[in-house]
């Protein structure tokens, strides 16, 4: 295969699906995998067979992350261009509002899933030249959002990981990075429309279509940054890099629901 390839996960709806489709449209071959069966067969029918490889990967369980990455590779002769770890889950709620559960499945997903894709896919990265690890993180993982605890923790640990791959995987030519947005107007969101973050991120402005995203995946698909910070995000980096001590009031008065006793 001549084309160059990206592998999606998440990709049956929101960021995943925009991102598929921009990639298609640049002449590249897709992975797109997801646990929704019929929102990627939608999505392959308007790609095009010839064009993607479709498959069921739950990123929770690391044998069907392997699976799907094997699978993906026999169709691009061992080549992966591009990973990108798009897979997440969120939960609305205090804490101690959502049950354990919850919370393991979002670590679950959201970081272990991200480590169990880079690891079965590094073999096939090492095996392509310039070669890249883009990582969906999010402004969360500046500063964790009340009522997004988990999902905000996960994002910090995805940083991190980031980081230090950009740094190990170097030597090989594989460039790593992350992608940091506010909200993005995405089905993840049902739900959490009214809680306080969510009114405060749109009336600054800071809601983000996916299409940017997928734009921003392509960039990073082509350029060397490691931290890819969009809208709202650029101004709190800024922020807490001339005034750190301002994080937690800012953080506390824009999304920390009043609590009554």
């Amino acid at each position: 295969m001549t084309k160059k390839s990206i592998l999606i996960t998440g990709a049956a709806s929101g960021i995943g699906r925009e991102t598929a489709l921009f990639f298609a449209k640049k002449d590249w071959f897709i992975g797109i995998f997801d646990v929704d069966e019929a929102g990627l067969k939608t999505l392959e029918s308007e790609i095009g067979t010839t064009n993607c490889f479709s498959g069921i990967m739950d990123v929770s369980d690391p044998e069907s992350v392997q699976k799907g990455i094997d699978f993906f590779a026999l169709k691009t002769n061992g080549k992966l261009d591009v990973l990108f770890n798009n897979a997440g889950i969120l939960k609305f709620g205090l804490f101690e509002t959502v049950d354990l559960k919850t919370h393991h499945q979002i670590v679950d997903v959201n970081f272990k899933g991200c480590l169990s894709c880079a690891y079965y896919a590094l073999k096939y990265l090492k095996q392509t030249p310039d070669s890249r690890v883009i990582n969906m993180s999010s402004i969360s993982s500046l500063y964790g959002i009340p009522e997004l605890s988990v999902y905000s923790a996960t994002k910090h640990a995805l940083s991190a990981m980031t980081e230090v791959l950009n740094i190990e995987l170097e030597s090989y030519g594989i460039k790593v990075c992350d992608i940091k947005p506010p909200y993005v107007k995405t089905p993840m969101l049902a739900g959490g429309e009214n809680k306080k973050s969510m009114k405060a991120i749109r009336f600054l402005g800071g809601q983000i279509k996916a299409e940017k995203i997928a734009k921003t995946v392509w960039k990073a698909a082509h350029g060397n940054k490691l931290h890819w910070n969009i809208g709202l995000t650029k101004l709190m980096v800024f922020q807490f890099l001339v005034m750190p001590f301002t994080k937690r009031f800012s953080v506390k008065l824009l999304s920390m629901p009043s609590m009554k006793k």
